[in-house]
């Protein structure tokens, strides 16, 4: 009896993003993006006309266990020297919270930064605000590849954009609707497991969400590619990985009825999923940096 379709458990996906993250060039994207645009945006988080003494930031979600915040954190004090800054955590998995911890002890350079951890989920911390009432305001947020698993999207933009101060800016990463993720989602998201909690929004549906709340944004467009060459090799270990990653489903390759697994490997290697370079197939995995103003 062939087991059942079901998705990924949290540790399974962890492990399955760790196989994606090592093909990919998910973080090198960012790290451009860091670079060409994060210190412009960083500066105008304040009112240029004051001296800055401290300053707040929300990460929602960590990236892969921090490194991308990190480097977040430092572009900040690069850009407002010497400011002291206030990081709150908002992170449900217990194994990125450990990790980004252990990161930041090992960072003897973090100097002006305090911590607070919230391990939740995104509506579990909006809740405690609303408990509190406490409305802390952030001059910084961001929500890097989180969106996807929220229960409900608008109300947690809405939510977090309420938490910005004046002059403060919410950066939201999401996969763009060019990526082969798009094209992917669009014809076989009806076949996974319906018990994967997930949603499959890109860049546009984040847009129009904006477009209704009525607030200003900008969207910056970086291309991102992933080597998936790996998936079309029988037995490769890592390829299944791969295909677990792709569906959000558990050994995929020997859960799925072989025509959707036929099916989803033909649709991978279709233009509008991936080209071809040097003999390897690389998914395209364009990412959508969306800066929205206060």
């Amino acid at each position: 009896v062939i087991p059942s379709m079901r998705s990924l458990t949290a540790e399974e996906y962890v492990e399955a993003f760790k196989t994606f993250l090592d093909h990919s060039t998910e973080h090198q994207c960012m790290d451009e993006f860091n670079k060409e645009e994060m210190p412009n945006i960083v500066a105008g988080c304040h009112n240029s006309n004051c001296k800055v003494k401290s300053t707040s930031i929300l990460l929602g979600g960590l990236l892969a266990a921090g490194e991308q915040d990190l480097k977040m954190i430092r572009i900040l004090q690069a850009v407002h020297p010497g400011v002291l800054i206030d990081n709150e955590i908002v992170e449900p998995n217990p194994q990125h919270v450990a990790a980004y911890k252990e990161l930041v002890n090992q960072a003897a350079d973090l100097q002006n930064v305090s911590f607070i951890w919230h391990q939740l989920t995104s509506s579990e911390y909006e809740q405690q605000v609303k408990e509190k009432g406490v409305h802390k305001k952030f001059d910084f947020i961001h929500m890097i590849q989180m969106l996807y698993r929220v229960e409900d999207i608008p109300n947690t933009i809405k939510f977090f954009h309420s938490c910005l101060d004046h002059h403060g800016k919410l950066l939201i990463i999401i996969l763009s609707d060019s990526s082969g993720w798009a094209s992917l989602w669009k014809k076989y998201r009806h076949c996974l497991p319906s018990t994967d909690s997930g949603h499959y929004i890109t860049s546009n549906g984040i847009t129009d969400i904006l477009k209704r709340l009525g607030v200003e944004y900008r969207v910056y467009e970086f291309p991102s590619g992933w080597d998936i060459t790996e998936c079309f090799i029988e037995g490769d270990p890592v390829g299944g990985r791969m295909m677990d990653f792709l569906t959000g489903t558990k050994n995929f390759l020997d859960t799925a009825p072989p025509g959707l697994r036929r099916r989803l490997q033909e649709a991978l290697c279709q233009p509008e999923c991936s080209s071809k370079k040097d003999g390897r197939i690389i998914f395209s995995n364009n990412l959508s940096m969306i800066v929205v103003e206060s």
